[in-house]
């Protein structure tokens, strides 16, 4: 008993599941059963009668809801039936649902069914559960839902219908759904008509874009609820205090990959329901004294900024356009011309090739969210000195300039565009791909969708910096319209046999922004740490968690 009381013990009953007598243990911290092994000359003595059997054991922070069983369901009427031949007591029962861990990062929500021998047993069980998961207050309980019925093979409203909704229902979350009808619908319904103050969270169904929309939406509001001016490029931002959802319903889903490991709607509705929350890094963009945008994963110059200005016109073609306009990026093999200057990382608990990956418990995001106080008011201090002191400038022909405030893995690239960045340390990972032979260019991109080191080539150099500020050489066209007027190519260019007779096609390409096009290539970008927190707990290090151990003796 003394084991019982230093775990929290709460109740502890001999109850029916799957046609055998189990014992059933509910403490602070864990539900857990496991089945009574007794010879058939024995009396009921729980004492004498467990062994080292094995325990089924659920945390209580993952239990997603209990309830009473009104209706014998077809998995337990059989059990049910034969119980009540051995043993007329068995007549209540009680439901519980929990997380279960699938493979490949995914969850699922599973089942079991407690057969009680009388009502009040069985009543005492259900409001036992539910004062433990009434205290878990991480837990939302109102949501607001955008849901983005274009995006990826437009199944948006169908995943969210039949998957999600039915989660949320059983998880007694409330929901208000909004089903967007035009590109930034849900950023300016954010910003303008919604009553935040209602809700624990926002969730967005459908893919990156919608949230980016989301970050957008709540970051600016914040902003202009505290007074804060977004075009001044050294402002402190301040954080919302409303978690974000994502539902992966997109062509890509980078974001909820990269933060949770796999692209199931389900797992990312789990992870909603039990309150999980993951911070992270929000970049911001300028241009002289104008802000242009924020981004949580990928700015991309050259290679990915030509992809995205090709793709916008075969948007036709679905997501098949992004692998059309790659190829033909490729063989155009063009570069630009600029100067890129920035401020590196102090803190030297990482970097980009060490191989440390950002999972869930991060040492590296903690260490950063315990001393980031401190760090706000040194930034402060450091503003003026930052300007002058510190920074690294180069120039040269580059064929891709990406900088990456998180791995940005995808199913097509696991590792990502740079493995071992992390979502909470306040740094990006500015990676430049100098111009080098077409043989070369492929090897590196051949080395996003493989293991080996994407960064071990002569011409890519990768920086953990907390800013950079990128001038092309030539003046840049003055907006989106004059770049559009650049004469286009109507065909690929040939293939060359030397690297040196490979020209830039135009003066400049084009920044990608989380999938949107910048109207300025002149650019300034800064880290604004742990500015926003999903419903995430980062990849875990197992693809599956154990839910079987040894049940000692109490």
């Amino acid at each position: 008993m003394d084991k019982q009381q230093k775990l929290g013990l709460l109740l502890s009953s001999r109850l029916f599941h799957k046609q055998t007598d189990v014992e059933v243990v509910l403490n602070r911290t864990t539900l857990s059963w496991r089945e009574i092994q007794r010879s058939p000359k024995q009396d009921w003595d729980i004492g004498n009668s467990l062994d080292a059997a094995v325990s089924q054991v659920v945390p209580v922070n993952e239990i997603v809801s209990v309830q009473k069983t009104e209706e014998r369901h077809s998995e337990t009427s059989r059990a049910h039936n034969r119980a009540l031949e051995h043993n007329q007591l068995f007549l209540y029962a009680f439901t519980v649902s929990y997380v279960l861990r699938a493979s490949k990062h995914q969850w699922r929500c599973t089942d079991v069914v407690f057969l009680c021998p009388d009502l009040i047993v069985c009543e005492r069980w259900i409001r036992a559960i539910s004062d433990q998961l009434s205290i878990l207050t991480n837990r939302p309980k109102s949501l607001l839902v955008y849901i983005n019925p274009f995006g990826g093979k437009r199944q948006g409203k169908w995943i969210y219908d039949q998957k999600v909704a039915p989660l949320f229902h059983k998880a007694c979350i409330s929901t208000d759904v909004i089903v967007t009808e035009q590109p930034n619908h849900a950023r300016n319904h954010l910003e303008t008509k919604a009553d935040l103050d209602k809700y624990d969270g926002v969730v967005c169904v459908g893919g990156d874009g919608i949230f980016s929309e989301i970050v957008h939406g709540l970051v600016t509001r914040t902003q202009d609820e505290n007074k804060v001016d977004l075009n001044d490029s050294e402002a402190q931002l301040m954080p919302s205090t409303l978690r974000i959802g994502i539902i992966p319903a997109g062509s890509t889903d980078c974001i909820c990959f990269s933060t949770v490991g796999t692209n199931d709607p389900v797992t990312s509705a789990l992870h909603i329901i039990v309150g999980d929350s993951q911070p992270m890094d929000v970049c911001s963009v300028h241009h002289n004294s104008s802000f242009l945008r924020f981004f949580v994963s990928l700015l991309g110059y050259g290679f990915y900024g030509d992809v995205l200005t090709d793709s916008e016109r075969k948007r036709w073609l679905g997501p098949t356009r992004y692998d059309l306009a790659g190829v033909k990026t490729f063989l155009n093999h063009n570069y630009y011309e600029g100067t890129i200057s920035f401020l590196p990382a102090e803190d030297n608990m990482s970097n980009p090739r060490d191989k440390l990956q950002c999972r869930s418990g991060c040492c590296v995001c903690q260490h950063k969210s315990s001393s980031k106080a401190g760090d706000m008011m040194e930034e402060k201090e450091k503003t003026v000195k930052d300007r002058r002191e510190g920074w690294t400038v180069l120039s040269g022909k580059f064929m891709a300039i990406n900088a990456a405030c998180m791995s940005c893995a995808c199913p097509r690239s696991p590792q990502g565009l740079s493995p071992s960045a992390h979502l909470a340390d306040g740094t990006i990972d500015l990676i430049l791909v100098r111009k080098c032979s077409r043989i070369d260019f492929l090897r590196h991109l051949f080395r996003h969708t493989n293991k080996d080191d994407q960064f071990d080539h002569l011409f890519v150099e990768v920086h953990r910096v907390k800013k950079f500020h990128f001038q092309p050489r030539h003046t840049e066209a003055s907006s989106l319209e004059d770049l559009s007027e650049i004469p286009k190519k109507s065909t690929f260019r040939p293939t060359c046999s030397a690297p040196s007779r490979c020209n830039s096609a135009s003066a400049h390409s084009s920044w990608t922004c989380d999938g949107e096009i910048l109207p300025h290539n002149a650019i300034q970008v800064s880290v604004q740490c742990q500015l926003i927190h999903l419903f995430a707990r980062g990849i875990e290090e197992t693809h599956q968690q154990q839910q079987q151990f040894v049940f000692e003796d109490f």
